[in-house]
């Protein structure tokens, strides 16, 4: 369950690491699209925009499904919850960490840390 969560976790960042694919998920938070109407605000092939779309459905932000000839992909943000929740870890660990160099810097005890915060996720 943990490494299955972790892979996904890759997908997901893999898949945000483009700004082509971030800016078509962002078309897609919008309204189902087909492939040519995503590939049409960049200056790329339909193969290429398929490239994109194929590791955005490996990562589920993207299901594509196939009317007649037209192939029309809708967004997944399931997936994004879950690279959320991986961060706001990190963000309350650094948070936790200013407080106590603020009350250091003020002369005072620093707030005792907050207890590990356990969902089986790789952290």
């Amino acid at each position: 369950m943990v490494e299955q969560h972790a892979s996904q976790l890759d997908h997901t960042f893999h898949a945000l690491s483009d700004p082509t694919r971030r800016a078509m998920l962002r078309n897609l938070s919008v309204h189902e699209r087909s492939v040519g109407e995503l590939a049409a605000p960049f200056q790329m092939s339909l193969a290429a925009a398929s490239k994109h779309i194929k590791v955005l459905e490996r990562a589920g932000l993207v299901h594509r499904e196939v009317k007649g000839r037209t192939h029309v992909c809708r967004l997944n943000a399931r997936p994004l919850s879950d690279a959320q929740d991986w961060i706001r870890y990190y963000e309350r660990f650094w948070s936790e960490r200013l407080d106590m160099l603020e009350s250091l810097l003020r002369g005072e005890a620093p707030p005792p840390p907050s207890p590990p915060h356990k969902k089986g996720r790789t952290r």
